[in-house]
């Protein structure tokens, strides 16, 4: 079992966390705020860490850039956020979260992508420092130097000197692509595997232009 931290300010999820993550058999640590979590990290040095966006002090995506600009991501970050919008998700993931999970979490989301972050453990690279600008990783799993983002199969690169909207675009428009070639272009899997109701899934690759019977010609 692991050695997991939580970082919530709100005192119920942090409890509720605690009581979930024990019952399977994890070592838990909380912190309610920043100044707490870096105390945390450096004491216990989780395995993983769930971090909250929205916390008074230091909110977490600072907290996330402030780790990687110091070298201290080897270990993965899963944020949580009830309120943070997609613009905010894929910054937490470009400087080097894990995974992205909106409150409120069922217990399924949450104990696969703990299953998930624990078996990717990334390994922490002396070029993690460029992650407090551009970070991404490299494809051993290593934080490395900023760079085009490429995620296989699709060979796509990433252009991050363009506006964040058509750079965002382009990268959702990649994420759903590369799941449905996962799935074989089953929409059940897909909305399951994204955490997306079926009809918002449907509406969103629509927006992105997303090729479905392309996804289905390659499975």
């Amino acid at each position: 079992m692991a050695n997991i931290l939580v970082v919530d300010d709100e005192l119920g999820i942090r409890d509720l966390l605690f009581e979930i993550l024990s019952d399977e058999g994890h070592a838990v640590e909380v912190a309610e705020n920043a100044a707490q979590a870096r105390l945390a990290r450096q004491a216990a040095r989780p395995d993983l860490v769930l971090l909250d966006i929205w916390m008074p002090d230091t909110d977490g995506v600072t907290l996330l850039k402030e780790w990687a600009g110091a070298g201290l991501l080897n270990m993965p970050v899963i944020m949580m956020s009830g309120h943070a919008t997609i613009d905010t998700a894929v910054e937490a993931t470009r400087i080097g979260a894990y995974a992205f999970l909106e409150k409120p979490i069922t217990m399924q989301k949450l104990l696969k992508a703990i299953e998930q972050g624990l078996v990717r453990k990334p390994v922490a690279s002396p070029a993690a420092k460029a992650l407090a600008l551009n970070g991404v990783k490299d494809s051993a799993g290593a934080f490395a130097a900023p760079q085009a983002v490429v995620l296989p199969p699709t060979h796509q690169s990433f252009d991050l000197e363009q506006p964040l909207r058509e750079a965002r675009d382009a990268f959702e428009r990649a994420y759903f692509e590369y799941h449905l070639m996962q799935e074989s272009g089953s929409m059940t899997r897909v909305a399951d595997k994204t955490g997306l109701e079926r009809t918002h899934l449907y509406r969103k690759l629509k927006q992105l232009g997303v090729d479905l019977s392309k996804a289905k010609r390659a499975a």
